[in-house]
């Protein structure tokens, strides 16, 4: 067994022993041959496709998304909150007869600065007050979830007071976490060229900051390229870490493909980056130059935001003032 496939036997045994009303579980790579896989889902969630892992899963959105459909079940419900689906996901679900909830067509959100409203195939959600989570595509998301509530409400009823409640109180660590202090810190595990866009979306959407500095490490096997290129032109100073992985890229070597982004970029500004040896040196190295006012963004991969979170949340609080 790998470490993946023992790990999700033995949740599977605690939760089995729990008693519970609801289990939702993660896949970890894919969706055909995932360990998850082994259950037989009452309802499947794809929530967006994109290049990752193309060495197990294929080159291309069409061969993943014929991966990731591989958890749809005959005659279940299954919602793709993806906006732009691959044709193999429709595809696949016409072949096995899953009841697909496709965005635009079975379900769909429109929304004001103020609140949002959300539509499905017989119910509706009005005046919805956004979600805790920040970030740009989390509508998109929790109209995925308002879909499989509804796909689900014959077995699973949750009332509008609950879909409400949820909306406003949910918590997602490590997900365009905004940590507030003196620097300001955002935590997200970004960490393919998808998630980043939605991340440089994110910071781009926050405002001004005078300096932003990047705590950066992340897995050898990623498109690394795309991803420094995206988020490139909001980065001021970069802080490159190793990581605890024999799977990592190595910080001198993320250093040198930033350099390599950057001269085809034109390198037309001056960006500072340095080494280290764990992201926790490389953030204590960000707020030892960082201003109050600063922002310090920590991204790339699961191991780069757990590393500064080893120790609890940190609260930062920046030495000196800028000149």
């Amino acid at each position: 067994l790998t470490y993946f496939e023992f790990t999700t036997l033995a949740i599977l045994r605690l939760m089995s022993h729990a008693l519970l009303d609801v289990a939702i579980l993660e896949v970890g790579l894919g969706g055909r041959l995932d360990a998850t896989n082994a259950i037989d889902t009452d309802c499947a969630i794809i929530t967006s496709i994109d290049i990752d892992h193309t060495e197990f899963l294929g080159p291309d959105r069409e061969s993943i998304g014929r991966e990731k459909a591989g958890i749809m079940r005959t005659g279940r419900p299954a919602i793709v909150s993806d906006p732009m689906a691959p044709q193999s996901v429709v595809d696949h679900a016409r072949e096995i007869g899953a009841d697909l909830w496709s965005f635009g067509r079975d379900f769909n959100f429109s929304g004001d600065k103020q609140q949002w409203s959300w539509a499905g195939r017989g119910r509706r959600y009005a005046g919805l007050a956004y979600p805790s989570l920040r970030g740009a595509n989390q509508l998109v998301n929790a109209s995925g979830v308002l879909a499989a509530f509804e796909a689900l409400r014959d077995r699973l009823p949750v009332t509008a007071q609950a879909v409400r409640n949820g909306m406003a109180l949910v918590e997602l660590p490590g997900r365009f976490q905004i940590v507030p202090g003196q620097p300001t810190l955002v935590l997200d595990v970004a960490h393919n060229p998808h998630s980043v866009a939605a991340l440089t979306a994110n910071l781009d959407a926050m405002g001004f900051f005078p300096v932003t500095h990047a705590v950066f490490g992340a897995m050898a096997d990623k498109d690394l390229a795309p991803m420094l290129a995206k988020v490139g032109p909001l980065v001021d100073r970069w802080y490159f870490t190793d990581l605890p992985t024999p799977r990592a890229e190595s910080a001198a070597v993320l250093q040198q493909k930033w350099n390599a982004v950057h001269m085809v970029a034109g390198g037309r500004r001056d960006v500072a980056s340095s080494l280290h040896a764990d992201p926790l040196q490389a953030l204590q190295a960000a707020v030892a130059a960082a201003d109050p006012a600063d922002r310090i963004v920590v991204f790339g991969s699961f191991y780069t935001v757990g590393g500064v979170l080893i120790n609890g949340t940190p609260r930062l609080h920046a030495k000196h003032m800028g000149a």
